[in-house]
């Protein structure tokens, strides 16, 4: 394959000045959220000293946003997908600085931490539908992967420098300062949404039919419901989620399997962006790419993670770790891709939103699964049983699903949004 196939494909951010604006903003809120996620997993540890309040402060995020998710669905296809954005973004500065505050004090509160945190995902559940749906409208259909590669290739590049600057951060100034940056790359994702276009939804909906909004929920179960290859795309991503996610682990792993601190649990975090990274530059040839390619990425992802578990030696951790974030991003890349191409415009917030709250679920379940596991057995078995789980589960729903197998992604000669008729994933 030639060198120029495999290079990322960054038209939609040559093209779409609206594109650009959102994937900065997002880059910003991203890299100081990234490293909250670090610091409050330190802190957590240090007032508690248990792995299952890791694993539960990730599920009290993932529960209101699940609620946010199923809401911020339906509006994402009745209202404004900018100015839900940008009323769902607004408020999380505030929050991120209660965050700061709470740290400076003598004895932090426990209860502030998971209040903060469910709150944040709640206004994100709130906004991520509309931020899904909006993508298309501002690349094209044509363009989804390679948008898809961009945003994750950013996020990748985020998670990369965020946990491992909050991990100094932690050990150097204190949690205050990370949360503080947090709340600095919050406001900043707000400023870039002010000069979007705005992006309505494709169908207008009378007064009626917004009072009846919220029924319209079950419109996008029923389109998932009859497409197999939907359905196929949601349990390989739950295949590779539940009782796989060792960043609940992190902590503990660093303290008690690597003998290191708050550097090495930076670094843990961060070893998967590498190997993300390194995919998303070579991701040109996901435009092209499928079921296999999406089925052998989540493998990619279960089997490092078992080896992971396995090892006491740092540097190779960190291998395999990379390993696992090169194919967490590929699965992820044609997941998205898949799923957006599929989906008519009028239905994408709903859809969006539904495959959110699956998205949101099963790392959060993951999370809390993989700590509980570990305070019966030990952090070590609970990432090994993690990784088998999900190869097992991967090779049993691509084997039910001849539709995940089989799909296929190509381009459509225009950038109108796909119909059922039309959609571009082909299902033999």
């Amino acid at each position: 394959m030639r060198p120029s196939r495999l290079a990322m494909d960054l038209t939609p951010l040559r093209d779409s000045r609206d594109f650009r604006l959102l994937y900065a903003g997002f880059l910003a809120a991203l890299f100081g959220t990234l490293m909250t996620s670090v610091a409050v997993a330190v802190q957590i540890y240090d007032l508690t000293g248990s792995a299952t309040h890791i694993g539960l402060v990730s599920l009290a995020r993932a529960l209101p946003m699940v609620v946010g998710v199923l809401v911020g669905g339906v509006l994402a296809d009745r209202y404004d997908r900018r100015l839900l954005m940008l009323a769902t973004r607004l408020p999380l500065p505030l929050i991120a600085g209660s965050l700061a505050l709470n740290a400076l004090l003598p004895q932090p509160h426990l209860w502030l931490i998971y209040t903060a945190t469910g709150l944040t995902g709640l206004l994100a559940g709130l906004g991520g539908p509309a931020l899904l749906a909006a993508i298309p409208a501002l690349v094209g259909t044509e363009r989804l992967a390679s948008a898809g590669a961009l945003t994750s290739a950013g996020a990748q590049l985020s998670a990369l420098l965020g946990p491992a600057v909050g991990g100094v951060l932690v050990a150097g100034p204190g949690l205050a300062a990370c949360y503080a940056v947090d709340a600095v790359g919050l406001l900043a994702f707000s400023v870039a949404l002010v000069f979007v276009r705005p992006l309505p939804p494709a169908v207008s909906h009378s007064a009626k039919g917004v009072r009846q909004a919220f029924t319209a929920v079950t419109d996008g179960v029923r389109y998932i419901r009859g497409h197999r290859l939907i359905v196929g795309l949601l349990l390989i991503d739950a295949a590779a989620m539940v009782f796989t996610m060792p960043q609940a682990l992190y902590p503990v792993l660093a303290d008690q399997q690597f003998d290191g601190g708050p550097g090495v649990v930076g670094l843990l975090y961060a070893a998967p962006a590498l190997g993300a990274l390194i995919g998303a530059a070579t991701s040109g040839w996901t435009g092209r790419a499928g079921g296999h390619a999406l089925i052998g990425a989540v493998l990619l992802w279960g089997l490092s993670l078992t080896g992971f578990g396995a090892t006491s030696l740092l540097p190779v951790a960190l291998v395999l770790l990379a390993l696992a974030g090169l194919g967490d991003l590929i699965s992820e890349t044609l997941r998205s891709a898949l799923l957006q191409h599929g989906t008519p415009d009028e239905l994408r917030g709903r859809v969006s939103g539904l495959w959110m709250v699956q998205a949101t679920v099963s790392p959060a379940l993951g999370n809390a699964a993989v700590g509980f596991l570990a305070e019966l057995t030990s952090a070590r078995t609970a990432v090994i049983t993690g990784g088998v789980f999900c190869v097992a589960a991967t090779l049993t729903v691509a084997a039910a699903f001849p539709a995940l197998r089989r799909a296929r992604l190509s381009a459509p000669p225009s950038t109108s949004p796909p119909s059922r008729s039309s959609a571009r994933v082909h299902e033999r």
